[in-house]
C-alpha cells in the first residue's frame, strides 16, 4: 500500500532527486525519496543495535578497534 502525500523540500534536494531520475538511479521522485527513508530508518535502527549491544557489553576496546580497522581495511 501507498499514501500520496504533499512535502516542501529544498530546491537543491528536489534538483538532486530530478537528477537521480534523469540519470535512472531513480525510476522518479518518489521512489528516490522513498529509497532515502527507508535507507534512513535502516541507520536508525542499526544505531539502535549497537547501542543496545554497547550497553550489555560495554564499548569496544582499543585492540577490538584497531582489529575492526584493519579487516575493514582502513589501515
Amino acid at each position: 500500500m501507498t499514501t500520496k502525500i504533499a512535502i516542501s523540500l529544498p530546491d537543491e534536494l528536489v534538483t538532486t532527486a530530478r537528477q537521480a531520475v534523469a540519470d535512472g538511479r531513480a525510476s522518479s521522485v518518489s521512489a528516490f525519496i522513498g529509497a532515502a527513508l527507508a535507507e534512513h530508518k535502516e541507520y536508525e535502527d542499526l544505531a539502535s543495535m549497537l547501542a543496545e549491544m554497547a550497553a550489555e557489553a560495554g564499548d569496544p576496546s582499543p585492540e577490538d578497534r584497531r582489529w575492526a580497522r584493519t579487516a575493514l581495511g582502513l589501515d
